[in-house]
């Protein structure tokens, strides 16, 4: 697939033009068409559009400024919608820990080279694998807030080290399951998936929030990855397109579970299935 620039839509003086990516064009096929008859069984996928949309401008209100007027209680609200965070930062929600955390917000939403953004948040946090969620975290407030700039760039996206994510499941090669893809995961390859994603989508006949579709052609895509692991990973049954198509929406946080506080019970049944542990059950398997 060829690229696609669009200049005006992306953070000046970030693109890498060297970034290439190859990627399957039978599998993204399958991906969108299956995407679209799956969300009929959930109100369309203009109603998912809608919410997704309305995602964005909550994060948008609440972190203008640079997060000057975020709330504790706003914060547990907008963490709904972080599916690989919500369950792992009960302890940032109070007292000294969320100022703590509103300060490095401030810094990440600040001007400046978005991969050092980036860095430096994860920096001002523990480096353990109980915080490997502080990434995820940054780029949800990045792209949920300012879409247009900033793409999906969370580790189910894309997690070089772990040679895992959207972006091995839509590669174009032979023998894709045996190789390591040489492609970073920072900022210009993220803009060059996007765009490539988006070319693609438009040349298949969508024009209108365009980037709402290229998240949830990534949702449907890394679903499918999951629901072809069956039993190992999770504790739910994907035996259907529909019932696959709820996980679609639970990476992108529309499945409606809430954020846990930190004195709340770390394991509800209504969230059984966490993001983290199937990446790094993925990874430790050899099969991601």
């Amino acid at each position: 697939m060829g690229a696609r620039a669009n200049p005006s839509a992306y953070y000046p003086g970030e693109i890498d033009l060297a970034v290439r990516l190859d990627l399957d064009g039978e599998r993204l096929g399958q991906a969108l068409s299956g995407m679209l008859a799956s969300a009929e069984a959930h109100g369309g996928i203009e109603k998912i559009v809608e919410a997704l949309n309305l995602k964005t401008e909550l994060f948008a209100d609440a972190f203008a400024d640079g997060a000057k007027d975020l709330t504790p209680e706003n914060f547990l609200k907008l963490l709904m919608f972080m599916p690989t965070v919500r369950r792992r930062v009960g302890g940032y929600l109070e007292g000294a820990n969320f100022l703590h955390m509103k300060q490095a917000i401030g810094e990440l939403l600040a001007e400046g080279d978005t991969d050092e953004r980036i860095a430096r948040f994860t920096a001002a946090f523990p480096a353990s694998k109980r915080h490997r969620w502080v990434r995820d975290l940054a780029c949800e407030i990045l792209h949920n807030s300012r879409r247009e700039l900033y793409p999906l760039m969370t580790r189910w996206v894309w997690d070089h080290k772990a040679n895992s994510g959207v972006l091995r499941e839509i590669w174009f090669a032979d023998d894709v399951d045996n190789m390591l893809i040489d492609a970073a995961d920072n900022y210009a390859t993220f803009l060059k998936l996007r765009e490539e994603l988006a070319g693609y989508l438009t040349d298949n006949g969508v024009f209108r929030d365009v980037p709402c579709y290229v998240d949830l052609v990534c949702a449907q895509v890394y679903a499918g990855y999951i629901a072809s692991q069956g039993g190992a990973f999770l504790k739910a049954d994907f035996a259907s397109e529909q019932d696959s198509f709820l996980f679609v929406l639970r990476l992108l946080g529309l499945d409606g579970v809430q954020a846990k506080a930190a004195d709340a019970s770390a394991r509800e049944e209504d969230d059984a299935i966490d993001l983290s542990d199937i990446m790094t059950t993925s990874r430790l398997m050899g099969n991601a």
